[in-house]
């Protein structure tokens, strides 16, 4: 397992994204030499926790337990059979692109080591917006890519320090439940009943999902 690239992305403006000053940071390319990992603050104050990496807007995106988001090669490669054309690492904005690692079969709170110092801990999975399919420039990306239920995972910084490409990447810890990536995208998404399940994942999980699942519970029961 080892990191192919580290992706940055740029404040840029585009006709795509909903926001009012018309920019984003999602068009992410491979980036030369090793680049800084840190938490970066809570969300809505903090931004990406790669040094250099634009995150525009902090309200929807980037804050500490969002603070890296990993896709795997290998779902990038499977997207272009689809899809009919190449996608470059960083082509799903997304911060590591890796090899050999099922990131969205991974459990909510494992642990990976990238490289000799950074521990990154997975919080939940990436949720498609507007952007993104604008990004993509595909029609219906948005439901494709959640029927697809490979959403790649947002991670938070427990060690900081520097990463780059060619790092290896080790799990240094795996929890004691069944829930992945996948499941809680699908809890979140299409799968409603399914976010009880998330409660077992427990604080590792992204508060906001934490808070819907335990709201789900008190409403529906478990």
């Amino acid at each position: 397992m080892k990191l192919l690239s580290v992706n940055l992305g740029r404040a840029t403006a585009v006709p795509y994204t909903d926001q009012p000053d018309g920019l984003t940071g999602i068009d992410k390319r491979p980036a030369d030499g090793p680049i800084r990992v840190a938490a970066p603050g809570p969300k809505g104050v903090g931004g990406s926790g790669l040094a250099g990496d634009a995150i525009c807007h902090t309200r929807h995106h980037g804050g500490d337990d969002q603070a890296v988001y990993a896709v795997a090669r290998e779902d990038l490669d499977d997207w272009e059979r689809e899809l009919g054309r190449s996608l470059a690492n960083g082509a799903f904005g997304e911060n590591l692109t890796t090899r050999g690692l099922d990131v969205s079969g991974a459990l909510i709170g494992e642990r990976w080591r990238v490289g000799p110092e950074v521990v990154l801990e997975v919080t939940s999975g990436r949720i498609p917006c507007r952007t993104f399919q604008g990004h993509m420039g595909e029609k219906g990306w948005v439901r494709r890519f959640t029927r697809r239920a490979a959403p790649g995972a947002y991670l938070r910084v427990i060690t900081p320090g520097e990463v780059q490409a060619g790092d290896p990447v080790e799990i240094v810890h795996r929890p004691y439940h069944d829930v992945t990536v996948a499941l809680s995208f699908r809890a979140a998404t299409t799968e409603r009943e399914l976010l009880p399940r998330l409660l077992a994942a427990g604080e590792a999980l992204h508060p906001e999902e934490l808070a819907a699942a335990r709201r789900y519970v008190e409403k529906h029961g478990g």
